[in-house]
């Protein structure tokens, strides 16, 4: 087992080192996820349309047994009615004179106009709530479909996450085992410069005198500063730190022979006056 090195005493090439194996990593970390594609976003937003759903549900549940209620009241202002009416009509047998007649007819119209409007009201609950039960059993079609996508959706990501769990975890902790060997202040920048790259490369190496990351042309003396790996150069564009093709374990690609130039001459001609 290689000997922990402190990372106050590490050199600025063992820090690089280390950080471009981090990166190696994260990036294995990275694919794995990719496998998985869009499946955790698919299943999140199938949980959260059938939670919104079940909301629903349990709303005009509410408000059906409110409803219910209300008919319920509604019918007993009915009922009330029908034995003032009755108990009014019995009275105007027994009436002495016209004023407690016409008394006794109004009370029993304004009874009966309160019956019509107690009707009228449970009418329009009723169709209040036959239009909220259709509404729940729409709802309800609608959990059991939402719910048998999320179930394959379910068993597709169970499939993918077991067939790679083993893999990520292992790699997990070897980032771990990477991370403590850097000093926080630069694996908290590592980590904001990984956050902030659209594919997650924090660390990149030359390539073709450019950013292996934004593909920016890096300046010759920038290059030189990379490859003499005394302190930590990063991409004057996109931010990323630049290491060398050598410590990341790629071989330098070999500048082609230049073919010699074929030599052309002219050949002079002269042309011979012709003798008048």
């Amino acid at each position: 087992m290689a000997k922990k090195i402190d990372p106050a005493n590490m050199t600025v090439e063992q820090k690089l080192k280390v950080l471009y194996q981090l990166q190696t990593t994260l990036s294995e970390i990275d694919r794995i996820k990719t496998l998985r594609g869009e499946l955790p976003l698919e299943v999140q937003d199938l949980e959260d349309e059938i939670e919104g759903l079940h909301s629903r549900v349990n709303k005009y549940n509410e408000e059906v047994a409110g409803l219910n209620t209300d008919v319920e009241t509604m019918r007993q202002r009915i009922a009330e009615a029908e034995k003032l009416v009755k108990r009014y009509n019995e009275q105007l047998n027994d009436v002495k004179n016209n004023r407690e007649y016409d008394m006794l007819q109004k009370e029993i119209e304004f009874q009966n106009l309160e019956m019509q409007l107690q009707q009228k009201r449970i009418g329009e609950a009723k169709e209040r709530i036959e239009t909220r039960e259709a509404d729940i059993k729409t709802a309800s079609e609608q959990i059991e479909e939402r719910q048998a996508d999320l179930d394959v959706k379910k068993n597709e990501l169970d499939d993918i996450v077991s067939e790679t769990k083993a893999e990520e975890e292992k790699l997990r902790e070897k980032a771990k085992g990477y991370e403590v060997q850097i000093e926080p202040r630069l694996l908290t920048a590592f980590k904001r410069i990984r956050k902030n790259s659209r594919n997650g490369l924090g660390v990149v190496y030359v390539q073709r005198d450019s950013c292996g990351g934004c593909f920016n042309k890096v300046p010759p003396q920038r290059q030189l500063d990379v490859r003499m790996r005394k302190k930590i150069i990063v991409c004057e564009y996109c931010g990323r730190i630049l290491i060398d093709p050598e410590l990341a374990g790629i071989k330098p690609e070999k500048p082609k022979a230049e073919k010699p130039k074929r030599r052309t001459t002219t050949r002079k001609t002269t042309t011979k006056k012709k003798a008048e």
